[in-house]
């Protein structure tokens, strides 16, 4: 289990509010889940070659199978999809 999991299971279970879980969200740090982009034509076919890549644990990957896997509504995903988001703008600010 990880962190994000956790809360996600801490919400489904009522003892977080969906505020309470957006906020959580929205101050903690989210690694990043892409890689970056290739340099060069070779490295780019050499990319389309692999497997598609895991999902990263503590990531925002966790939130998007929580959706797919229906543990989120479409209303929650989205919530907690711009908490998120304001979390990575927050972090690109350096506050």
């Amino acid at each position: 289990m990880s962190e994000v999991t956790d809360l996600i299971d801490s919400f489904k279970a009522g003892k977080l509010t969906l505020d309470e879980l957006a906020h959580r969200f929205r101050m903690r740090q989210w690694p990043a889940t892409t890689p970056p982009p290739p340099s060069s034509y070779l490295e780019m076919a050499a990319l389309a070659q692999e497997d598609p890549r895991p999902a990263v644990t503590n990531s925002y990957d966790e939130v998007t199978a929580a959706y797919a896997h229906g543990d989120l509504t479409r209303e929650e995903y989205d919530l907690l999809s711009e908490a998120v988001l304001e979390a990575a703008r927050t972090e690109d600010q350096g506050h």
